[in-house]
């Protein structure tokens, strides 16, 4: 029975060391390594660079009164189409008591000068009739007449400007109606039925009544980093991403580039501004915020390769090309235009050429080539 156990033993000690013997053996042996193959592809190669900014009108403006006082009615409300000419709003003038007493005193002075003159006038036509004095004497007192006379309507009207804002004579054309001074669509109407509005001068920009715009003149502001804005000029082609507008682009052609920059974040930033090419069917909102694309280059129909597949050794770049089943050799080659993800070639491949890719987990590419199959 010992003996029996002493053999059970030796040969389980033998079976463990002769497998720990091709355990280490395998282990040693180098593991095989299977690569990704890929082709080079005929497509185009385009190289951009990014401005962030905001879709804005060409043509905002901001409808002031030309008189000071209280918003009586209002015509417009924002999103309303108006053309040149049209009455936004209208304001009753609360006059200046002191204007308004000067004018009502000059009213009175020019009545009675005009009634003194009047008098005089029908007196002297009457010598003059009868030849008593000369025709010189008679025509003072007729222009003497006149002017009394003009100067009554003149502060009269001077009264009536100051109480309601438009004369007798002009009753047509007030600057008490607040009218449009272009076509467009009403953006915002920052006051309401009753606020007081005060009229633009020189110490006061005046009360907004209305922001109007055209917009079908649209253009893009937006800021280039000074790394880029070396590689841009005007004239160029933009394509304008609007983030509330999804699966649509739209053309805009860049007109202006600021010839000073300005610095933020810790960068040196230059104002951009481009036209946008808008179609029949297209309409952008004031103040969308927008990415421009600004194409610097462009490769049509040429031989591109993943750019991670490119390997540097000094100056030289190579890639490596299959010769056989999972062998490759190098192979230089001549570079052009690149995306940031693929590069064209130019010289040293071929469509036809097989490259070496990422590392492939082995049973991963056996189970792969047995689907396949």
């Amino acid at each position: 029975m010992k003996k029996a156990m002493k053999i059970i033993g030796l040969v389980v000690l033998a079976a463990v060391f002769m497998g720990t013997l091709g355990f280490l053996y395998k282990k040693s042996q180098p593991k095989e390594e299977i690569f990704e193959v890929k082709s080079p592809e005929i497509t185009s190669i385009i190289k951009k660079t990014v401005a962030t900014g905001a879709v804005e009108p060409r043509k905002e403006i901001e409808i002031k009164p030309q008189v000071s006082g209280i918003i009586e009615e209002l015509y417009i409300e924002p999103g309303t189409m108006v053309r040149k000419g049209d009455v936004l709003a209208k304001v009753n003038i609360i006059p200046d008591m002191v204007n308004l007493n000067n004018a009502e005193s000059r009213v009175n002075r020019a009545k009675l000068n005009f009634e003194d003159a009047k008098i005089d006038f029908e007196r002297q036509t009457t010598l003059f009739e009868k030849q008593v004095i000369s025709r010189e004497e008679y025509q003072k007192a007729r222009l003497a007449h006149n002017s009394a006379r003009e100067e009554l309507e003149s502060a009269e009207n001077n009264l009536e400007l100051i109480r309601k804002g438009v004369t007798k004579t002009s009753s047509t054309t007030t600057n008490t109606l607040i009218r449009s001074t272009i076509n467009g669509m009403v953006l915002d109407v920052p006051v309401k039925e009753g606020f007081s509005v005060i009229q633009a001068n020189t110490f006061n920009a005046g009360t907004t009544i209305a922001i109007v715009a055209d917009m079908n003149d649209m253009i893009f502001n937006g800021k280039v980093d000074e790394t880029e804005v070396g590689k841009i000029h005007e004239g160029m082609n933009i394509e304008l991403t609007i983030g509330a507008i999804d699966n649509q682009q739209f053309n805009a052609i860049l007109k202006y580039i600021a010839p000073k920059g300005k610095t933020e974040n810790g960068a040196i930033q230059f104002e951009i501004r481009a036209d946008v090419v808008l179609q029949e069917d297209q309409f952008i909102r004031s103040g969308y915020s927008a990415n421009a694309n600004i194409v610097l280059a462009r490769r049509d129909s040429v031989l591109t390769i993943p750019e991670g597949l490119l390997k540097f050794e000094k100056d030289t770049a190579y890639v490596e090309v299959e010769t056989g089943e999972q062998q490759f050799e190098r192979r230089n080659v001549k570079t052009g235009l690149s995306d940031g993800i693929n590069i064209e070639i130019t010289e040293g491949l071929a469509k036809t050429d097989k490259l070496k890719g990422d590392k492939v987990d082995p049973k991963k590419a056996k189970a792969e080539a047995k689907a396949k199959a």
